[in-house]
């Protein structure tokens, strides 16, 4: 199926933020050396101010302010600019950017040409065909390719996560010639199991619970009733309620994170706006001069949307456009 705009861009911005993901240590971008014991930021070393309260020769004033200043205030400003913006536009870090969600999101295409489903616990198949209405690929061959992916990322995100706390070169050198150090080697095989498993079977849940950015991001969403939300139009339920040809709707079959993008935004606490859905909204009505069903929308139009009613309307300034 040809991917929507969107969706394409969508696609490019995870595909940058994933290269900056594995580039960013090796360029001392942002990492913390166990070896030297101190943060590197944009190249330059990043020391707490303490080295010599450590040493027994500094002021313990001073070393409590430059902890706030260089530990604290950085931390608290990254994390205000993540709430900030999902406050007004929900999870778009998770839907756009996070590296774990790529993943998550191409395995679930591997595994759904596999079994027909995005995870192994669920109970009932995806619709057999594309919301273009092509067939959706079905082969168990695929699994093939299933476990091989999940434990060739997990072992990428090891490598990865290793290059955050040692010298990047070293740990690709020693992984190059087989000469990693014994510590090196414990965690990269540890790292590689446990995401391992948790890339086959635990990638929604750790999604939904396990992962405090987006909690956090989550919660800052769910107070704002005017934040940007999936908004659907509710007085054209008929047309919406078997769009698949009596196999079900378009946008539940493809939501990566197995949510009913139709329901109000207290049951889509954990969408991670990747708009999936709207997509194939649009593609699956391309054709229907009342046009789709789904787009994003703020304000007025969202509050109505939790309210549990029509959240699109021809009066509605505030609604998305469409995709």
């Amino acid at each position: 199926m040809k991917k929507a705009p969107l969706q394409r861009y969508r696609v490019l911005a995870q595909i940058g933020f994933f290269a900056l993901f594995t580039l960013t240590p090796l360029f001392d971008l942002f990492r913390y050396d166990l070896t030297e014991k101190h943060a590197y930021f944009l190249t330059y070393p990043w020391h707490l101010g303490i080295d010599e309260l450590i040493a027994g020769t500094g002021d313990p004033q001073t070393a409590a302010v430059n902890i706030i200043l260089y530990l604290f205030l950085p931390i608290l400003g990254a994390g205000a600019l993540i709430i900030g913006v999902a406050w007004k536009w929900g999870r778009l870090y998770c839907g756009w950017l996070c590296p774990h969600f790529s993943v998550v999101e191409t395995i679930n295409r591997l595994m759904l040409s596999a079994t027909g489903k995005h995870s192994v616990w669920d109970k009932k198949q995806t619709p057999p065909w594309e919301p273009d209405g092509t067939p959706a690929r079905r082969d168990k061959r695929y699994w093939l390719l299933v476990v091989p992916a999940a434990i060739g990322f997990a072992f990428a995100w090891a490598v990865v996560g290793l290059t955050y706390l040692m010298p990047p070169f070293q740990v690709y050198h020693g992984l190059a010639t087989f000469t990693l150090y014994r510590g090196e080697v414990i965690f990269l095989t540890a790292a590689t199991t446990v995401l391992s498993l948790e890339f086959l079977f635990a990638r929604h849940l750790f999604c939904r619970y396990g992962c405090a950015i987006g909690i956090f991001q989550s919660f800052a969403w769910i107070v704002n009733k005017k934040a940007m939300v999936v908004g659907f139009e509710r007085k054209r339920l008929t047309d919406c309620a078997s769009c698949l040809e009596g196999h079900g709707s378009a946008c539940d079959a493809v939501c990566p994170m197995r949510l009913k993008p139709r329901n109000v935004k207290r049951w889509m606490f954990a969408c991670t706006q990747c708009g999936q859905c709207i997509s194939a909204c649009s593609t699956v009505n391309r054709n229907n001069p009342d046009g789709q069903l789904l787009r994003w929308v703020t304000n007025q139009a969202a509050e109505r949307n939790e309210a549990g009613f029509s959240a699109l309307s021809n009066t509605d300034e505030d609604a998305g456009g469409k995709i």
